[in-house]
This record gives structure tokens, sequence and C-alpha cells, in this order.
């Protein structure tokens, strides 16, 4: 018999994110600047059905899976929250060396004791980087190490937000120009992606068609400038940087470190 789906036992009234820049939220900016992104958007959500919600966010921008760990998940267990979610692995996964295998006993690691602590934890498959370039060279590795993390959440009994299979999300209109952040479209669309996972009602759906005043998608002859100008203003910085050994993140604090009201 197929395994059914877990669903969040409601109310949830605290709830922290843990990861990376896909939770911070970079790519959707709120009107001072600062990143809104999926994890505040479904809080939101959360807080529609449970208005004493207390919420923190400990992700931060450019962090490896193992800083997550290390960094993130202790002070998660010490905020004792009813609900945890988290993504990492992507930044790994950008590394030539990076092992499927050994990320997933990391990540499995931190559910675990995210778990054992008594709470209930989400986590995410990472997005189909196909219809990118240069990052589609990692489809593989993406591949593998999602169908492990689909095991651990079968295992630990999480709830398991699926972006691989949201392929609305292959269109470009919902991406930032650097291409490895969402916009605010994108992050709209995991929110409510993940609010359905959660069993939480929501007036809108994901699968729905992008909206019109994103416009039509691109021609090819325009892809094909934008990806020049991509790899001119973005992927060589990037590639740059790691060299150098500089993550995006450093230096900086979680945007929300302590659990409060929405």
């Amino acid at each position: 018999m197929p395994v059914q789906p877990v669903r969040s036992v409601q109310p949830v009234r605290s709830f922290v994110a843990l990861g990376d820049s896909f939770t911070e939220g970079v790519g959707d900016p709120y009107p001072d600047g600062t990143c809104r992104g999926w994890a505040d958007r479904f809080a939101g959500h959360l807080a529609a059905s449970e208005p004493r919600l207390r919420y923190a966010n400990l992700a931060i921008r450019g962090k490896v899976l193992r800083q997550v760990v290390d960094e993130q998940v202790p002070a998660a267990i010490a905020l004792a929250p009813d609900l945890v979610s988290i993504a990492a692995g992507g930044n790994d996964l950008l590394r030539p060396r990076a092992d499927p295998d050994d990320l997933a006993a990391t990540f499995e690691y931190a559910v675990a004791s995210l778990r054992a602590a008594g709470s209930q934890v989400m986590l995410f498959t990472g997005f189909d980087p196909g219809g990118f370039p240069l990052i589609r060279l990692i489809r593989g590795k993406a591949a593998a190490f999602n169908a492990q993390l689909r095991e651990v959440a079968r295992r630990h009994e999480c709830l398991h937000t699926d972006l691989w299979s949201m392929t609305v999300l292959a269109d470009p209109r919902h991406w930032c120009e650097d291409r490895l952040h969402l916009a605010a479209e994108g992050h709209r669309r995991v929110a409510l992606r993940a609010s359905e996972v959660a069993g939480l009602p929501v007036a809108e759906d994901w699968r729905d068609p992008p909206p019109a005043h994103l416009g039509g998608p691109p021609g090819w002859l325009t892809e094909r400038q934008r990806d020049i100008q991509w790899a001119r203003t973005h992927a060589v910085p990037w590639l740059r940087r790691r060299v150098r050994g500089i993550s995006s993140g450093d230096g900086m604090a979680p945007k929300r470190p302590d659990l409060l009201p929405l």
C-alpha cells in the first residue's frame, strides 16, 4: 500500500525555519529591502489558523549543510518549537566533491535530533535544476540526494515538501536574474505548497498559471542574451567567491533569532 502523507498536528503554535538563502527569503524583499520569502509567507498561513503563533527564522544565505546542523539545529532544539522546517544541502551540491550519500547521512542526523527533541519536522527535497545553464550539471547529484531525503522523511514521519515535482517552477519568471534564488512569485508558490503539505486551508493554488503581470515567457533570442548577461553578472563573480572561500552570508546573523509573534 502507498505511504500516506504525514499531516501536521493542528494547531502549530511555534515554528522555526532552518536553512540557507532559500529559507532566509533572498529574492523576495519586503518594501524596506529585508527578506520575506516562503517561510515568512508560510508563517502567515499558520497564523491565520493559530493567531498565537510564534515564529523564528535562523536561516542564513550561503550556509552549507554542516553549518546548518552545527549552528542552527541546536538553537532550534533550545527553542522547543512545535514545527521545524529544514531545507539545506543545495550549496553543498554546487561543490565538485559533494557526495549525496554523505549529505543524506548528515541531513538524517539533523532530522533525528529534531524529532527526538519533540518537534515535528518539515523537510524539503530540492528543485529540478535541469532547465538552467551550468546548474543543470548537478542534476544527477540532486536527484540522488532527493531520493534519500524522501526515505528520511518516511523513516522519521516528517512532513515532506517536494519541490522537484513543482514543475511550475521551471518557468524562469519565478526566478531572480541570478537563477539561484526564487523571485517573489516563486516564494509565494512554495509557501502555498508547504501549506498544502501541512493541511492548512489556503485560498490560492500553487499550480495556477503565472499571473498576467509577469508577462509572457521570453523568446529564444531573448533567453540566449540573458544567458550571456547572467554569465558575466552572476556566474563569474560566484565562481570567484568560491575560489576565495567567501560566502555571501559571512558575518550575518539570523533575521528572526527568537520565537516572537508574527
